[in-house]
Order: structure tokens, then C-alpha cells, then sequence
């Protein structure tokens, strides 16, 4: 599975929201299926996700500058929420 193109994918045919804000309020609305944060996204939000038992959480190993290039962002990303995959395949990070 390439990962950007699962992302770009989710992106274009589901639901995914950007951002730490955004994230955490999916989060607390349960509507989360999947987290994704950079490899620089700020050490309090990550320990925070980590927090949560019930949370699959997916490193990207790039910066939030190469996660938003990922997503097709002209801007950084430092979190992002997959609330629908739509028909990408970007779930199955959580059986691996």
C-alpha cells in the first residue's frame, strides 16, 4: 500500500479533516476512525492521542510541510482525521 496515494484517495472520495483543532473535536465526538500526525507534530497533542486506548494512531514519518504535500495542500499539516476512508484502502495501516 502506497500511503499517499491511500490518503489522497480518502481525501477525494471520503471524509478527512485537517488540522489539530479539528482533529481532537472528531475525537471527542467519537467520529474518528483513524489519526494521522507528523513526525513533528508538538509532543503534548501526540502524547495526548496516544492517551486514548481506543484511538488508531499512524505516524508519518515526513514533516507537517511533506504531510500537507501529501494531501494536496499548499500549506503544513500537522494532524489529520479520517472519519471515512471512502474507497481508499488507508485503514488497513491498523492491521499491520
Amino acid at each position: 500500500m502506497d500511503f499517499n496515494v491511500s490518503l489522497r484517495r480518502a481525501i477525494k472520495t471520503g471524509e478527512v479533516i485537517l488540522g489539530q483543532n479539528q482533529t481532537e473535536q472528531c475525537i471527542n465526538e467519537g467520529k474518528a476512525q483513524m489519526v494521522v500526525v507528523a513526525g513533528n507534530c508538538p509532543e503534548k497533542f501526540r502524547e495526548s492521542l496516544f492517551a486514548k486506548n481506543d484511538l488508531f494512531v499512524y505516524t508519518f514519518e515526513g514533516s507537517g510541510v511533506q504531510l500537507g504535500k501529501a494531501c494536496g495542500k499548499p500549506f503544513m499539516v500537522s494532524a489529520l482525521t479520517v472519519v471515512n476512508p471512502g474507497e481508499s484502502d488507508i485503514l488497513s495501516l491498523k492491521r499491520v
